[in-house]
C-alpha cells in the first residue's frame, strides 16, 4: 500500500514538474510570427521546391556624427528604415515624430536600431542631419540619420527596401517622397511595411518589433 503511495506522489510530481516545464517553454512561443516579404520559390535539384526571400543589399553611408555606417553596423539587430528631408514640410515631421516615439519605447536597447535616410544628399549635409537629430532626441549609437550618393539612395529605396515602385535612376530630376517603414530582421529580409504618418500603425510597428525580438529569444533559447 504505502509503495503505491509512493508511486502516486512521484507520479503527481513528475507530471508537476513536466506541465511547469510545458508551461515556461511555451511561454517564451512568440503569439504569431511576422511575414516574411519578397521571397521567391524555385526549382531545386531533385524535383524540390526551394524559397528565396529578399534581402537588403550592402550599403554605405555616412551619418550625423560623421561615421560610415555600413550592413555590419545593423548586423545582430532588427532595424526600422524610412526616407526623409530635413526641409520638408509635410509628411517628414510627422514621420520623424511617430518614429521618435517607436525610438523611445526601445531606447536603451542595442538589439532594435532606427535608419533615416534622407532623398535630399544636397541639402542633408552631416551638420544639417546633426541638428535634425538633436531635435529628435537621437542617439546616433541607435538612431542614425544618414546621407551618401543620390543614386545610392534612391536606389536602395526601390531595390532594397521596396519603399518605392516608381522607375527612376537618382537623376536631378528624380524625387522619392515615401510615408512607408520597413521592418528589418537579423538576415536582412523585410518583415513588415507600415504607414509613418499613421499612429495605429505606429502603434503595431512597435508591438511587432517586440514579436521580432522575441521570436529571436525563442529560436536562440529553444
Amino acid at each position: 500500500m504505502k509503495i503505491k503511495i509512493v508511486n502516486v506522489i512521484l507520479l503527481v510530481v513528475a507530471a508537476s514538474v513536466f506541465v511547469y516545464a510545458f508551461f515556461i517553454f511555451n511561454k517564451k512561443k512568440p503569439i504569431r510570427y511576422l511575414a516574411i516579404f519578397g521571397d521567391k520559390s524555385y526549382e531545386a535539384k531533385g524535383g524540390s521546391t526551394d524559397t528565396v526571400y529578399h534581402t537588403i543589399g550592402n550599403f554605405s553611408f555616412t551619418n550625423q556624427d560623421g561615421k560610415t555606417l555600413t550592413e555590419k553596423d545593423f548586423k545582430n539587430s532588427v532595424y526600422v528604415a524610412d526616407f526623409f528631408f530635413t526641409t520638408c514640410h509635410s509628411i517628414c515631421p510627422i514621420m520623424s515624430s511617430q518614429m521618435e516615439k517607436v525610438y523611445e519605447k526601445y531606447k536603451g536597447n542595442m538589439a532594435v536600431k532606427f535608419l533615416s535616410h534622407t532623398v535630399d544628399p544636397e541639402i542633408d549635409t552631416v551638420e544639417q542631419l546633426k541638428r535634425y537629430a538633436i531635435k529628435h532626441n537621437a542617439d546616433a549609437n541607435q538612431w542614425s540619420f544618414v546621407t551618401g550618393s543620390k543614386k545610392d539612395l534612391y536606389a536602395i529605396a526601390r531595390t532594397g527596401y521596396l519603399l518605392n515602385a516608381e522607375q527612376g535612376d537618382g537623376g536631378p530630376d528624380d524625387f522619392i517622397h515615401t510615408q512607408n517603414f520597413a521592418l528589418i530582421d537579423k538576415e536582412k529580409r523585410i518583415r513588415g511595411f507600415y504607414d509613418g504618418t499613421d499612429s495605429t500603425d505606429m502603434n503595431q510597428l512597435t508591438k511587432d518589433i517586440g514579436l521580432l525580438l522575441k521570436e529571436y529569444d525563442y529560436k536562440e533559447n529553444k
